[in-house]
Order: structure tokens, then C-alpha cells, then sequence
């Protein structure tokens, strides 16, 4: 595992990596590092904040893909995204497989469709890093043929003291380059509104707790773990909610929900 890492290509990549300047020339240079020790099919550096949308420091994705899945994504779909939800966590791991960290019905969920599963990825390997109070940066490193093997997943872990060492200097590059330009918070909090306060016209607390948790690719049976109730109990609250809200599945939930969230 270790032999590429003596290669002269390793040391170039660190050596151009050391030479980097601005943001963007420090995030294609570990990027190019990251390549010589596994092989991916693309990367998405973001910063998430605790109040405002995130933003994208910078991207690998061809423009369509760009347009289908971040762009739309920063419009308000991000509440549902589990990664939003593990950068915002205090106890958080530095480094893991993104699919470790999902509810258990996260791929078979219909923001899984709408979202994940249109950037074709099969695997993603995650770094995280705390740059401040209320922001996490993420450097999503995904995979489309293939799953990564266990001995990818080990050189990833291996790399990860210098990949999050130069994420830390990207930050700071990245706010003395862009200002002090301020995050629209006031979108965030919208959106955030639009998410806690769904059918909350029609649905008792409980049942707003359980549509949020279903929303997120949540079970019967892990929206039961969450709150600590039966899993009969959690289906008798879905049928109920189903019905005040007139809908019969969770894909027609998540319509429902975008639709609003599109209103705000």
C-alpha cells in the first residue's frame, strides 16, 4: 500500500501542493494529489454553516452535473442531506464511507433519487474538518464504477492528515480571496422554517417529528430508535399523517414538501 507513496509522482503532487497559492490552485492540487493515491471519479469541496445555505469552495463535476445536483441542492434540499446533518454534529468523525452514516432507508428514499443517485456515485469516501464555531468543511470524494476496496479505503485514511491540513488552508484562502462577503442567512432560516413548521397546519407535534425523520430516509423501525417509541406506534402515526396530508406514499411526501419548499 505504501509503494506509491515512495513513488517520485507522490512527491511531486505534495511538492506542487506545498507550492499552491490561491484556493483554487491549492484545491486542484490536492485533488491531483488525492488521484495518485486513489482513483475517483470526482470531488466537491463544501462548506456547510449552521445559518446560511452552504456554498461550494470547489467542484470536479462536469456542468451538467453541476446545474442537476449542487445547484438544486442549494435551493433547500440540503436539509434532507445526511452529510448537512453530520457536518452540523458535534461528535463527528474526521474521516468516513458516506454510506455508514445514512439512515437505513436513505438509498431507497426519494431525495436519494432525486439527488444522490443522479451524480451516478456508487461509493464516497468523506473528510471533515471544524474551521469555526458554525462551519464544517466537506470534501466529498466519490466513486461511479465501483465501490472503493478495503485497501482504497485504507490509503484514504492514510492521507487523511494532509488532505485536511491543506482543507484548513483553503479556508483561509478562501476568506481573505472572497471578503467578507455576507451568507444569505435569511434564505437559511426560510428554509429551515419551511422544514419544521411542515403540514404543521394539520399535523400534531409527533407526527411533524416522524414526517421530518421519514423526509431524512428514515424507517418505521429507525424513526422508532430516534424517538424512542414502538415501531407499531410510529406506523400508526403514518397512516395518520398520510391521510391529513392525502397522500399514500413517502415518495408523494417528499413531493409535497419540495413543492413548499420551492414556494420559499
Amino acid at each position: 500500500m505504501r509503494a506509491r507513496f515512495d513513488a517520485p509522482e507522490w512527491h511531486r503532487a505534495i511538492a506542487e501542493l506545498v507550492r499552491s497559492g490561491d484556493a483554487k490552485s491549492t484545491c486542484d492540487a490536492l485533488i491531483s494529489a488525492i488521484d495518485l493515491a486513489v482513483v475517483h471519479e470526482g470531488t466537491c469541496l463544501l462548506a456547510f454553516y449552521r445559518d446560511a445555505p452552504p456554498e461550494v469552495l470547489h467542484h470536479t463535476l462536469e456542468p451538467a452535473g453541476a446545474a442537476h445536483y449542487l445547484d438544486r441542492y442549494l435551493a433547500g434540499p440540503y436539509l434532507l442531506d445526511p452529510l448537512y446533518q453530520l457536518a452540523l454534529r458535534d461528535n463527528k468523525p474526521s474521516v468516513c464511507r458516506f454510506r455508514d452514516e445514512t439512515p437505513d432507508r436513505f438509498r431507497s428514499s426519494q431525495y436519494y433519487r432525486e439527488y444522490c443517485e443522479q451524480t451516478h456515485l456508487r461509493d464516497e469516501m468523506d473528510f471533515l474538518l471544524d474551521v469555526s464555531h458554525g462551519c464544517t468543511l466537506v470534501l466529498v470524494v466519490g466513486r461511479r464504477e465501483k465501490m472503493f476496496t478495503k485497501a482504497e479505503l485504507d490509503r484514504i485514511r492514510l492521507i487523511e492528515p494532509i488532505v485536511r491540513a491543506t482543507m484548513q488552508n483553503v479556508w483561509e484562502r478562501w476568506k481573505t480571496e472572497s471578503g467578507t462577503t455576507e451568507r444569505d442567512g435569511a434564505l437559511h432560516r426560510r428554509l429551515t422554517r419551511c422544514f419544521e413548521n411542515f403540514g404543521a397546519s394539520l399535523l400534531t407535534d409527533r407526527e411533524r417529528e416522524i414526517t421530518q425523520l421519514l423526509l431524512r430516509g428514515h424507517s418505521a423501525k429507525s424513526v422508532a430508535r430516534e424517538l424512542g417509541i414502538a415501531p407499531g406506534t410510529v406506523m400508526v402515526h403514518k397512516r395518520n399523517l398520510f391521510a391529513k396530508l392525502g397522500i399514500t406514499s413517502q415518495n408523494e411526501l417528499f413531493s409535497l414538501f419540495i413543492d413548499e419548499l420551492s414556494q420559499y
